[in-house]
């Protein structure tokens, strides 16, 4: 990813939908002007969710997806349709392309009602029009077009523009905390799993927001931070520290000074902070043979000492002092029936958009199953919790009351 790319997180999910021969493939090349799908008169032809960063005029930064049919048949079909659905989890717009010569069918209703359920905005794309003797009014949030001939595909983007839910939704990881001018102190370990060269998500959008508010960052390793508080003139407004090295950091933190992690700001700014605080006190309720779901929202290479695999059931191992049991998803992966857990902890989900986190939030909330992230949890277990929401006082309200 170049510097100056916009993370495929924070970009707005486009997805297109239908049944085989629809055309989706011909809408999604002739909406992005490049051929990015194979197609074909033979029914499947996409096989798999193909998938493009871009940018799109007139919204800008977005992730493009055309998705297999969704009446896909088969045991191959059947695995092809379940990963259309799990574009569904992290769609911001959804398109549905219907083919006009045949009309609505019973999967693209099925469709309407899912992406009305999960509150999904979408666009009704009719499209071969070429193919009708005359071309119907369209409905609200309904589109006539030929990708054949090129009709109506510009005001297509600009319908899809329209629906566009990030143009401005005022989210903010951490500059709503703070005011021009403040200080605030970024420990970022450099151990062996940090990656050589560069710092990662959480750490780049984070120090990125800071700037936007005109405050001064200051980076530091864990190992320096007691000579950086030293060498400020002032003492910093907050510290942002990675979640691994926690409870060191907490002790050499003043306790007039905000202290927070990497992981609960992005609890807070991709999901539910309220259900997340919650989740951690299971960790003291927990059973001999329970089994706890650790998640990543990334895919990256486990090292030794990963935090995710090793440092995280270790600790929880040991605060516990029960004989549990860990399961672990990592990228695109979460289960669909979560009923074997009795707790869920997952990482701040920096490479998952806001719709697919609290899609993951919503689903154990609805199964009932607690579930906490990786921030949260460490501070729960080093008793520094509350210390860890000081910036937040209406979460701590909601937990004295």
């Amino acid at each position: 990813m170049g510097i100056n790319d916009k993370p495929a997180s924070e970009r707005v999910h486009i997805g297109f939908f239908g049944v085989r021969n629809s055309g989706k493939s011909s809408v999604v090349n002739a909406v992005t002007g490049q051929q990015l799908s194979v197609v074909s008169d033979i029914l499947g032809t996409t096989t798999d969710p193909v998938e493009k960063t871009m940018e799109l005029l007139p919204i800008g930064p977005v992730v493009i997806t055309d998705t297999p049919g969704i009446d896909d048949s088969g045991a191959l079909g059947s695995l092809r349709v379940n990963q259309t659905k799990k574009i569904i989890n992290k769609t911001d717009i959804a398109v549905i392309v219907i083919d006009a010569s045949k009309g609505l069918s019973e999967y693209d209703i099925s469709l309407r009602d899912t992406f009305k359920e999960k509150n999904i905005p979408f666009i009704t794309v009719f499209n071969k029009s070429d193919l009708l003797p005359s071309v119907p009014e369209a409905k609200e949030n309904e589109i006539f077009v030929s990708a054949l001939n090129g009709s109506n595909i510009y005001e297509l983007k600009e319908l899809i523009g329209k629906l566009s839910l990030f143009a401005d939704n005022g989210r903010r990881i951490v500059g709503d905390l703070l005011s021009e001018g403040d200080s605030v102190v970024l420990v970022v370990p450099i151990d062996s799993a940090a990656p050589k060269g560069r710092l990662i998500l959480p750490q780049q959008q984070t120090i990125r927001d800071i700037l936007d508010t005109g405050a001064i960052a200051t980076i530091t390793r864990d190992t320096e931070l007691t000579d950086t508080l030293r060498m400020l003139s002032a003492k910093p407004k907050l510290v942002i520290t990675d979640s691994q090295v926690f409870g060191g950091v907490a002790k050499e933190v003043p306790e007039d000074v905000l202290l927070t992690s990497f992981s609960i700001l992005f609890a807070r700014y991709k999901g539910n902070l309220s259900q997340v605080v919650r989740g951690a006190g299971v960790l003291g309720k927990l059973k001999d043979g329970d089994t706890v779901l650790i998640s990543e929202g990334c895919t990256h290479h486990r090292q030794c000492n990963d935090i995710g695999t090793v440092k995280l059931p270790g600790w929880i191992n040991g605060f516990s002092k029960k004989n549990l049991k860990f399961e672990f998803t990592s990228g695109g992966e979460f289960p669909d029936d979560l009923s074997r857990y009795s707790l869920i902890i997952h990482c701040g989900g920096c490479m998952l958009n806001e719709r697919e986190m609290k899609y993951r939030l919503r689903l154990a909330d609805d199964s009932g199953i607690p579930m906490t992230n990786y921030g949260i949890a460490i501070a729960y277990m080093h008793g520094i919790l509350h210390r860890s929401l000081s910036p937040f006082p209406d979460i701590l309200d909601s937990l004295n009351n």
